[in-house]
């Protein structure tokens, strides 16, 4: 028998009873644990994508008191956002932005990363035009073989010795990124750290050390030592969630708090007889009259259509129940099986911890063929975030 629980009353303004719990003090503590294992390297906070879903200013101010000295992001819109909160810290833009946007980045005091002398030539012009006293800081990003943003070594060495010798720039920073830090197997990760140090010598050769040499992001920073140099930049790490599948009992991951949850209360309940086939395509059918209960939370959510195919559960009550027949775009059902106690009201758990169970962003993600990431940034914006911050 299922027992009933309701323990979140509605975020003022919320009608749909459905919410994403996101636990600060989890972020706080994941960025000290994290800030504690790559000492004397500095922690850079990953929050781009909205945080990866929990908030940016939030998690980023979290993350900060926790132990991070630098926050990254992706956009420029991104950087923006943490200025207009209030946040000053140091923020670098993890791909360089567009020449147009520059002049944007050097109000906002953001450090762009470079690898084209179209951009190096963009923000010595946005530089210059801002008539700024003091050189302006940026990182030159080489490509040491994940192939998607970067100088080759030649052309990133010889970038940042064009920065170097750039009287409006300091080079603040040279740095890469890994392709499967995760997989401790794969000895590719190693050889990516050696071609960036090679860079680094023939950059010292020229009489160059840029103040933060940089590589590992939370697969590195976490399970390669050898690649924390400077600042080690984490992401997935920061919200409490292994960088892999398999690493989730891997030190130190056992000692992160995942920072996300999402919720709902049950908003109908309804009793259906055996043989009956439920929700679009009716694929589900009853094999005992059963209480099904409708969740408002669907696919437009981040519920991903493929749960209910693939063996997907909620938590009510501190039990496991499966989600019954196709998510759909607003709402799932949920077979709570016969004589169930479950009422309109009571919360329910979609990722987190209720009672002694737990779902977790990973299984979910195994359930799909997919990864912890995406689940997280998957819960839409339409979702509100209720902040825990003890």
């Amino acid at each position: 028998m299922i027992q009933s629980v309701t323990r979140f009353a509605p975020l003022e303004g919320q009608l749909r009873p459905a919410w994403a719990e996101i636990d600060l003090g989890a972020v706080r503590h994941n960025a000290a644990v994290l800030a504690a294992e790559v000492r004397p390297a500095r922690l850079c906070a990953v929050v781009k994508a909205a945080g990866y879903g929990h908030g940016a200013p939030e998690v980023a101010g979290a993350a900060l008191e926790g132990g991070a000295d630098w926050l990254a992001v992706a956009l420029v819109e991104e950087g923006r956002e943490l200025r207009a909160a209030g946040v000053d810290a140091p923020v670098l833009v993890l791909s360089e932005p567009a020449p147009s946007a520059m002049d944007e980045v050097v109000e906002l005091s953001l450090t762009p990363t470079l690898y084209t002398p179209a951009g190096l030539d963009a923000i010595r012009s946005a530089v210059r035009a801002s008539r700024i006293s003091q050189p302006f800081s940026v990182h030159v990003k080489v490509d040491t073989g994940m192939h998607r943003v970067g100088a080759p070594p030649p052309e990133a060495v010889a970038l940042a010795l064009e920065v170097d010798a750039s009287p409006e720039l300091d080079l603040g920073g040279f740095w890469t990124h890994f392709a499967v830090s995760d997989e401790l197997a794969d000895p590719y990760t190693s050889e990516q750290v050696d071609c960036f140090q090679q860079a680094l010598g023939v950059l010292a050769a020229g009489g160059v050390r840029p103040a933060l040499r940089h590589a590992a992001n939370s697969g590195g920073a976490i399970w390669h030592p050898d690649s924390r140099f400077d600042m080690v930049r984490c992401g997935i790490a920061l919200y409490g969630l292994s960088p892999g599948a398999d690493g989730t009992s891997r030190h130190p991951v056992p000692l992160l708090k995942p920072a996300m949850a999402l919720k709902a209360r049950v908003s109908f309940v309804k009793t259906v007889p055996a043989g009956e086939r439920l929700s679009y395509g009716l694929r589900y059918r009853l094999a005992r009259d059963s209480v099904v209960a409708t969740v408002p939370l669907g696919y437009a959510d981040g519920v991903t259509r493929s749960l209910s195919a693939t063996g997907g559960m909620v938590l009510i009550g501190g039990q496991r129940v499966p989600i019954a027949g196709a998510v759909t775009m607003d709402q799932i059902l949920v077979d709570c099986g016969p004589d169930s106690g479950v009422a309109v009201g009571d919360e329910v758990v979609l990722l987190g911890r209720q009672g002694t169970e737990e779902i977790t962003a990973w299984e979910w993600a195994g359930r799909t063929g997919s990864i912890a990431y995406e689940v997280v940034c998957g819960i839409s914006g339409r979702v509100p975030r209720s902040y825990l911050d003890p």
